[in-house]
Parts: structure tokens; C-alpha cells; sequence
């Protein structure tokens, strides 16, 4: 039976070097579509990574701020005053400053992100951080980010190899004591943790008394959502108070709605399943074309058109498959290779392989619907 012929498995390979073209435009579209999502939740997850690595359940900024890098003081007595509420266990301020790092390699001079806090408290969740807390109690001395971009100098190898590491930030000679590994965001592209004081040594125009975060533990078992609830009614609106999630979603929410990053990333997208619809369009169209009498005899023979729809829709469907596996294989090399050469968290999700095999097949199934146009054009009365 007619039924049991592969139809439309045959007809894409009686033109060998057409179904490759089509596999190879098929597969440019993934790789488009898969890269233009990964930068884009690359660069998100880089932009929060320093706020879901604090080791805090409720989070004080000044009502002024709008992104790490754009962040404003406050005066610190805002955050000793939570310390009155019954469910707070404990407050920590916490003090951020963009240095210059001199290369100690080169001497070339790039700015970097410097993070203070007292050595005492458990403020990160970081590989590096906990272990090392008493180093940076002594004057002068910070841990480095070991995921910064290598324009900072060859710090971790030599750190590693047991050199003492000296270099200067902002005019302040300072000494690598260890490492620790947040990565570069769009913030900064590289990392200091101090001392609070060591903050202030590297600009004395700072004072302890005006914090850029506020920090605050409640008592276990305590409901974190009715504590902020409770805060915001304290404070007279010169804080902004926010949960862990709610600091998290703050700053991607600003690098999502307020710059263009995620409509140019999303256009990228947009324009990856256009140009893979148009490719699949014209092969299909094209097959169609090629074997418009052989549609014209089956439909003389008494297949419906609903039948000859059905191969159509099913060339579609191989094209999808067949074009997806190797524009995802590539996408596995291409990741990798963006990781190491920017620092950026380039991982492939499953989320991200479902909803780009999605859009592929939108794409094909879509196409192949309208390439079906031509089918009706096969009239037995034009063979006969």
C-alpha cells in the first residue's frame, strides 16, 4: 500500500545536496535561536550572581538605587535600627567600590568591583570566601576573583604557584591574600573582597557610617515575607526593603525592562526562526514543484488532498529533527568556547534545548503549511 511508503523520507532524499542545504540553513537557524537565548540567560545569571551568593533573608538599598552598578549610600544607622525588630538575629553592612587594578604584569589600569564587609560575618556563599575570612582582617589585603577576565593579569596562576601577589587599587598598593570566584557580570569584570576598613583605606573620601547594602538575618522559624512586611511599615521611605528573591529579581528585572539587552537578544531570536523559515519554505516549495505531477496522479487516483498535506507536513517534520541535532551538537562547542573566553556562565539547559526543538518545529510545521499552497495548484486534468 501507497500507505506504507516512506513518501516523504524518499522524496527529501532523491535531492541529496537539496536536503543538506536545507539541514545546513536549518541548523544556522538553531544555532542562532540556541546562542542569542544563551548569551541572554548568560548575562542575566552573571548580572545576579552576586546577589543570590549573599548569605541574607531581607536586603536594605537606598530608595535611590537602581542596579549594583548604579547604587547609592544610605546612612548605616537605617540598618541598626532593624536591629530592634524581635525576629532579627542580626544586621550586616555591607560596602561596594569600583577601584582601578593596575596589572602588576602590564601596569595597564582596569576597573574592577570592590566589596567590603566585616570579617566576622558569614556574608557570602562563595568557593574561597568562608575559608579565608581572616586574611582580609589585615590591613591592605584582599582575595581576588579568580573568574575575572585575564586583562587583570596572570593573579591566579601566580597565587596558585605560592607568589606573593602586590598591585595597586586606585593608587593603593594592596596584597592578593587568596582567591575566591564570583565571575564577571555587567558590573564589573573582575572581583576584590576586603574588610569593611580596607574599603574605606582604598577611598578615603568614604565613610563606615554610609553603607551601599544593608543586610539583615531573621531568627529561624520566622516568616521572612511578614518580616518585610513589618520593616517597610517601619521605615519611612527613605529604605527600600526586600527578601533574598525580591533583591535577586530587582536587579535582572532593571537589565531586562530598563536596556536593550532583551529585545536585542530577543530580535536575535526572532530573526534566527525567520531565516530557518524562510530556508525550510523554499525547500519545501521547491520539492512540491518538482513532483507537482506525481501530487496530480495521486490525487487522479484517489488520494485526498488531506493525504498529499500529510507528506508535506511530514517532510517538515524530518527537516525539523534531522536539521536540530547537529545545529545542537555545534551549540555544545560554541558554549564552551564563549565560557572560557569571557568568563560568562555558558551552560546549556534543558529548558533551553525543548523550547529551541519547539520553535524549530513551529518553523518547519509553518513553512510546511504554507509550501502546501502549491499542492493545490496539482490538477489531474493539467496530466491528463
Amino acid at each position: 500500500m501507497l500507505l506504507a511508503i516512506p513518501l516523504a523520507w524518499l522524496q527529501l532524499v532523491r535531492e541529496k545536496v537539496r536536503l543538506v542545504i536545507a539541514l545546513a540553513g536549518i541548523s544556522f537557524a538553531v544555532i542562532l535561536m540556541m546562542m542569542q537565548l544563551g548569551f541572554q540567560e548568560a548575562l542575566f545569571t552573571a548580572a545576579v550572581k552576586f546577589h543570590a551568593s549573599l548569605n541574607t533573608d531581607i536586603v536594605l538599598l537606598s530608595p535611590q538605587t537602581t542596579t549594583l552598578f548604579a547604587i547609592k549610600t544610605f546612612s548605616r544607622r537605617r540598618l541598626y535600627q532593624a536591629s530592634g525588630h524581635p525576629a532579627v538575629e542580626a544586621v550586616t553592612p555591607l560596602y561596594l567600590n569600583f577601584g582601578l587594578w593596575r596589572n602588576p604584569e602590564t601596569l595597564a589600569t582596569r576597573q574592577l568591583l570592590v566589596i567590603g564587609f566585616d570579617p566576622s560575618r558569614q556574608v557570602f556563599d562563595l568557593p574561597g570566601v568562608k575559608e579565608q575570612l581572616d586574611v582580609i582582617k589585615e590591613p591592605d589585603v584582599v582575595l581576588f576573583d579568580q573568574s575575572s577576565r585575564p586583562e587583570f593579569g596572570p593573579i591566579s596562576a601566580w597565587v596558585k604557584a605560592g607568589r606573593t601577589v602586590t598591585s595597586e587599587v586606585s593608587g593603593r598598593r594592596v596584597t592578593v591574600g587568596g582567591l575566591f570566584e564570583l565571575g564577571a557580570s555587567f558590573s564589573a569584570d573582575g572581583n576584590l573582597i576586603t574588610s569593611d576598613l580596607n574599603v574605606i583605606r582604598l577611598d578615603p573620601t568614604r565613610s563606615l557610617g554610609l553603607i551601599d547594602i544593608g543586610l539583615i538575618d531573621v531568627k529561624s522559624g520566622v516568616n521572612v515575607e511578614q518580616v518585610v512586611k513589618e520593616l517597610r511599615d517601619i521605615y519611612p521611605g527613605d529604605v527600600t526593603v526586600l527578601s533574598k528573591a525580591e533583591f535577586v529579581k530587582f536587579e535582572r528585572n532593571y537589565w531586562e525592562t530598563s536596556t536593550a539587552i532583551g529585545f536585542i537578544f530577543t530580535l536575535g531570536t526572532l530573526m534566527g526562526f525567520i531565516v530557518g523559515m524562510v530556508i525550510v519554505y523554499q525547500i519545501l516549495y521547491t520539492d512540491v514543484s518538482d513532483h507537482l505531477a506525481e501530487y496530480a496522479t495521486l490525487k487522479a487516483m484517489g488520494y485526498k488532498s488531506r493525504f498529499l498535506y500529510s507528506v508535506v507536513l511530514q517532510e517538515a517534520f524530518i527537516l525539523a529533527g534531522l536539521g536540530f541535532i547537529p545545529g545542537f551538537a555545534l551549540c555544545l562547542g560554541l558554549y564552551s568556547l564563549v565560557q572560557n573566553g569571557t568568563a560568562l556562565p555558558m551552560y546549556m539547559t534543558v529548558d533551553r534545548v525543548i523550547t529551541v526543538f519547539t520553535l524549530t518545529l513551529i518553523m518547519c510545521v509553518v513553512s510546511g503549511a504554507i509550501a502546501m499552497r502549491k499542492v493545490q495548484a496539482a490538477d489531474p486534468a493539467d496530466i491528463f
